[in-house]
């Protein structure tokens, strides 16, 4: 006769896992709670009410797309476990060859007469191409030469800023036509925006595209024994990357009606710094586009809060900085967590 002990014990039950939230959840508080304190400063310093002034909403929406645009191209980058420092300055180069493209018809000054007046088409290939072009070169010099990300781009950097400079010799570019400067006109670019991230939600989510992308950030030897061209698809990803800074390229030129090789000057650390925010992980293999748009927002509605609270533009830096910093230290937090589970 067996035990009684053993004809009553329970059948071995594997240990419920418990769920936890996305971690857009926790960033989407973050978004809530400063944009909130503002709200709060706003009343007792200011007298006015932050979230309630729809124009300034409006105006911090149409700020932090083109920012968006880039942080988009990025936050793919990043995954892969690289980094691209060359965003704003190919959003320059860009900016400057689809403007000169896209001057009014008998303008005296045009930086190509001959070429005034064509439809808008041509100009906005042309900047999108440049920026794909920049971009491929970004990948080709990592994934073939082995060079560093931060090296690779940080060269694209300088050389296209400089590019932009000598593109015009320094001087802006002016008398944009009406059939180009629509894409930078009221709520366009934040459609443009919108659109852009919720189709790289999908690739990054529901494709090969996005298996890849996250498998190569988790480990790239690994990638390439399950078969996986890692070369190629990290070309791919820098090669939209700089498509998108292309595309931003033509929205700031469109939006501010000129070319000016100083447009984007340090968007791409602002880029980087929404993606970090968003949860993007720096260590590659994490990170969602979700989370980058309202790591985007938060960058918004600071520079709009400090601005509309009377903070100078120098102590917004620092603050952004130390909130750069923060978000790394807790991806760091967050990866330790990881290996231990």
């Amino acid at each position: 006769m067996e035990p009684l002990s053993n004809t009553l014990a329970a059948p071995d039950r594997k240990p419920k896992r418990q769920r936890r939230l996305p971690t857009e959840f926790g960033i989407l508080a973050v978004l809530i709670g400063i944009a909130l304190l503002f709200e709060a400063l706003g009343w007792g310093i200011r007298g006015q009410s932050f979230l309630g002034n729809q124009q300034r909403l409006l105006v911090m929406i149409l700020q932090v797309s083109v920012v968006g645009l880039i942080a988009i191209g990025v936050t793919q980058v990043i995954i892969t476990g690289g980094i691209d420092l060359s965003s704003g300055s190919v959003l320059a180069v860009s900016a400057m060859v689809a403007a000169s493209l896209a001057q009014e018809p008998g303008y005296a000054r045009a930086v190509f007469p001959s070429l005034s007046g064509l439809p808008f088409i041509v100009p906005a290939l042309c900047g999108l191409v440049i920026g794909a072009l920049a971009g491929f070169i970004n990948g080709s010099l990592i994934a073939i030469t082995a060079i560093p990300p931060f090296i690779a781009t940080l060269g694209m950097m300088v050389t296209a800023r400089s590019v932009a400079q000598v593109y015009t010799r320094g001087q802006p570019i002016s008398m944009l036509a009406e059939n180009y400067t629509w894409i930078g006109s009221g709520a366009v670019p934040v459609v443009i925006f919108l659109v852009t991230a919720v189709i790289f939600h999908i690739a990054l989510r529901y494709t090969r595209y996005g298996k890849f992308t996250y498998a190569i950030g988790a480990n790239p030897q690994a990638a390439r024994v399950s078969g996986i061209n890692v070369n190629r698809h990290i070309m791919l990803v820098y090669t939209l990357a700089g498509l998108l800074s292309g595309l931003a390229g033509l929205v700031t030129s469109a939006r501010a009606q000129s070319g000016q090789s100083s447009m984007g000057l340090g968007y791409e650390l602002d880029a980087i710094a929404a993606a970090v925010i968003g949860g993007v992980s720096l260590a590659g293999g994490a990170g969602r586009i979700t989370g980058t748009v309202i790591g985007t927002l938060i960058l918004g509605v600071m520079t709009s809060g400090f601005t509309f609270i009377g903070i100078d533009s120098y102590i917004q830096g620092i603050v952004k900085g130390i909130i750069i910093v923060a978000a790394v230290v807790a991806d760091q937090y967050r990866q330790r967590r990881r290996r231990k589970v």
